[in-house]
């Protein structure tokens, strides 16, 4: 017997695979940090080039997401799927660990990956796969915490507000959560160097977010399209 879906439920199957992904996507190439170079000054002080780890490369698409799952799914939807998504990072980490116990076979002149090569890409430290999880839902229930106080607050109107309000409070706590626990508790970052990446890797969030905004709206708008179709 196959079962029948109505349009909202195959329109959160595709948003809640897209979102799960991104974030697991996020985590997995998140052990390289890489400069951007873009520098300007504020109040005399130069900031930049910007510092930053790779999986920033996917929080766009996870920003979108989120704010659409919480507007025509509710907080409660998003903190369950938060929930099952830091499980399946998890397990994906599960995964990755076991193969990294499982020897290579080493091929003369192959462009496949010897034990070295792959366990510098996949083999992230304890503590920053415990901070990457750790960020990921923390930030995803603040986020939607503060997307629904908002939409309470305002009803229907100022969908930019609740959206990027809650986003760019979210990740504020998400860029030094991550950092923290995942390289200085471990030392393998300085508290000084702490203090220049996590502000660098918010803003750069921060910008994000605020470019996104008309996206936002492109969203809201092809959602409720979709949804009106019969």
């Amino acid at each position: 017997m196959n079962p029948t879906f109505d349009r909202k439920t195959w329109l959160f199957i595709v948003l809640a695979g897209l979102f799960i992904t991104n974030a697991v996507t996020a985590e997995l190439i998140s052990n390289k940090l890489i400069s951007i170079p873009i520098a300007f000054n504020v109040f005399g002080h130069k900031i930049g080039p910007l510092v930053t780890v790779i999986g920033i490369l996917p929080w766009p698409v996870v920003f979108l997401l989120t704010d659409l799952l919480n507007e025509f799914y509710g907080a409660k939807t998003v903190r369950k799927l938060s929930w099952i998504t830091s499980g399946l990072i998890l397990y994906c980490f599960i995964i990755v660990g076991v193969s990294l116990k499982i020897p290579a076979l080493e091929i003369p002149n192959s462009s496949l990956a010897d034990n070295r090569s792959y366990n510098l890409v996949f083999g992230q430290a304890q503590m920053l796969i415990v901070g990457s999880i750790a960020a990921f839902l923390f930030s995803q229930l603040l986020d939607a915490s503060l997307f629904k106080w908002i939409k309470s607050k305002t009803g229907d109107r100022f969908i930019w507000l609740r959206s990027t309000g809650s986003t760019l409070v979210s990740q504020l706590v998400d860029s030094y959560i991550v950092l923290f626990i995942g390289f200085v508790l471990p030392g393998a970052m300085t508290w000084n160097d702490f203090l220049s990446i996590a502000p660098t890797n918010y803003l750069l969030k921060l910008l994000i977010g605020l470019a996104l905004t008309p996206l936002i709206y492109v969203g809201h708008y092809t959602v409720k399209k979709y949804l009106a179709k019969t």
